[in-house]
This record gives structure tokens, sequence and C-alpha cells, in this order.
């Protein structure tokens, strides 16, 4: 297969990538990423210069360039990773992620359906479908009422709805899934997981929104990447699979067990004001994927923060790198808070 990802510098996609490499020894691989703050080249250093490994740079809101570059390559399936993902720079710059998130999505499905690329994948998320609120024990499912309380969740809901529709317009091969919060290796150092552990193993304070209590649903990125394999492989067209690790958490349950991994007292916590739009809980439904794919997690909570703990160890010079561009930035912005606590 000659496959396009786009996105794959980043956190969940340059995971996908490794994935994809290591399982499907005769793809050839194309990685488009605009290399933002979010993006890393380094996160593909081992593989970035393989014979099938191909990486440009260039942005999915360049409807020219996007059509050129599918014109040229004549891709057989697209996977879409590429977005603006920070909740809290939604909030403070939300036009970034109209133009990349919806603008964007639009010339990739425009591109691939002009071009006859047979499967498109929809990389989404769980805040499209808003706030569970903490008063019932509902779960999201695929069948729950789009209604996103962000500027982010807004354009990663509009694009769900332009990929549905080109399905219902055009009978393109497309599928979506939407999932709950990941962690594990090369995710950017100023989310929630990689940016507490450096914090604690510093005996710094460790910020934590409002009252602790926002409760997401956290999944092991490799669990991630071999359910999008799975849908990209047997999933029926047209239709929107929920991702989730069965794996409930709230924000100060989150801090506290790594508080404990890393042996450490809760004397590190603190309390900071809690963001705008803040929805209180996340819980995924995962049994479709489950009943119709017979995917589940594979990594439980525990043992995906030893690997993750494991990961960042061995590559501290990764981890230092995008520290020192972290820090930099903090001289020009006033803010001493994490980017997000739920992605």
């Amino acid at each position: 297969m000659k496959i396009l990802i786009t996105g794959g510098a980043g956190f969940i996609g340059s995971n996908y990538v490794h994935y994809r490499f290591e399982k499907y020894p005769e793809d050839e691989i194309y990685i488009l990423d605009k290399l933002t703050y979010a993006g890393n080249l380094d996160n593909l250093r081992n593989i970035v210069n393989e014979k099938r490994v191909h990486f440009v740079q260039g942005d999915i809101a360049d409807k020219d360039f996007v059509n050129n570059f599918f014109e040229q390559e004549k891709f057989d399936a697209v996977v879409n990773f590429a977005a603006e993902t920070h909740v809290d720079r939604s909030i403070t710059g939300p036009s970034i992620f109209v133009l990349t998130n919806i603008v964007g999505t639009h010339n990739l499905l425009e591109a691939a359906r002009l071009t006859g690329v047979k499967r498109f994948h929809q990389v989404s998320t769980d805040e499209v479908y808003g706030d569970l609120g903490t008063d019932s024990n509902d779960l999201f499912t695929e069948e729950t009422p789009i209604a996103p309380n962000c500027p982010y969740a807004a354009s990663k809901a509009s694009a769900d709805l332009l990929v549905r529709s080109y399905f219902e317009t055009y009978q393109m091969g497309v599928t979506m899934s939407r999932c709950s919060n990941n962690y594990g290796p090369y995710q950017f150092p100023e989310k929630l997981i990689p940016y507490f552990f450096r914090l604690i193993s510093e005996d710094k304070p460790v910020p934590v929104y409002g009252d602790g209590q926002n409760v997401r649903d956290w999944l092991y990125v490799i669990d991630h990447c071999r359910a999008i394999d799975t849908i990209l492989e047997n999933g029926r067209i047209g239709e929107a699979y929920n991702i989730g690790g069965n794996n409930e958490k709230t924000n100060l349950e989150i801090t506290k067990f790594l508080l404990e991994f890393l042996g450490r007292d809760e004397s590190l916590i603190t309390y900071v004001d809690d963001r705008l739009a803040h929805d209180r809980r996340y819980a995924i439904d995962a049994s479709k994927m489950k009943n119709e794919l017979g995917w589940e997690p594979s990594v439980d909570f525990a043992e995906g923060i030893s690997k993750t703990f494991d990961w960042y160890k061995e590559n501290a010079d990764w981890v230092a790198k995008l520290t020192d561009k972290i820090e930099e930035r903090k001289h020009t912005k006033v803010s001493t808070r994490p980017l997000s606590t739920t992605r």
C-alpha cells in the first residue's frame, strides 16, 4: 500500500508511523507535516531515512499544495492526524483551528476524491461529544449527539461532518475514529503526563486545574495505533468508531498516581484556576470496536505508565531539546501552566 499519514511527526501520528513501518514491510509510507511546535522530526529519526519512508513538509490548509501533492503521488490510503489540538490554544486563538482542522480536512478530502484514494481515515476525538457531567454513569457511544464546547472540539466536529458528507454524497471510502486521552512515547512535554513526570522528578509543584475532579478516559498510544489499523483494514465504510481505554480517572487521581509511582508525596500538588470551557467528564463506550472488529485495549494503565516513564528516561536528549524550546517560549509568553490537562 502507498499510504499518506498526515501529521505524522506529531505525538500519535509518529507512533502510528512507527507501528505501520514495523507491521507492513511492503508499505510505502509518506509523511506530511507542517512541523509546528508540536511536530518534531526527531520523533521519526530512526526511520525517516529509510528508502520506503518519505517525509514532506507542508500545510494541509494550502489547497494548491495539497492538490499538486496528491496528483503527483496517487495514494491508496490516507490517515489524517494533522490538526491543531490544544484546547487552551483554541480558546486564545481559535482561527488557526478553523483553518487547519476544517479547511485543511476539506482540502484533503477533495484531493483524495479527485485522485481516487480508496480509503480515507479521519482521526477525531471524544471531545466532539461535549460533556457527560458527573451526575450519571453514561458513556459516549457513536450515537451520542455531537455537542462540542470549545473551539478545538467544534473544529474537529466540523471536520467529522465533512468526512461523513463525502461518504453520503460521493460514496468515498471514509471511516472515522474518536479516541479518549492518549499517553506514551513522543508525547509533547507540556501535556499532562510527561509534564507532571518532569515536575515531580524535579520536586517541583504540579498544577491541577480547579478541583481536579475532571474525568477522562486514558489509553496507551500503541493501543490507539492498533485500533486505527484495525478500522482501516476491517472497518465498515462510512462508520465512526469510538476508541477507549476503559480507564476513567480524575485529573487528581492521575496526579496522585504519578506522585506515588515516582515516590513523592502529595505536598507537591498545587491547585490553579480552572480553564474556560473545561468539560467535567468524558467516558467512552468502545463496545462497537470490540463486537465488530475484535479490538480492545492490551495495555493497562499501570503498565502503560511504566512503559512511558522508561521511554522518557531512555530518551532524555529528546525531552531536553523540547523542554529547552518550551522554556524559550515562556520568555515571550506569560504562562506557567500546562497547555492542557486533558490532551
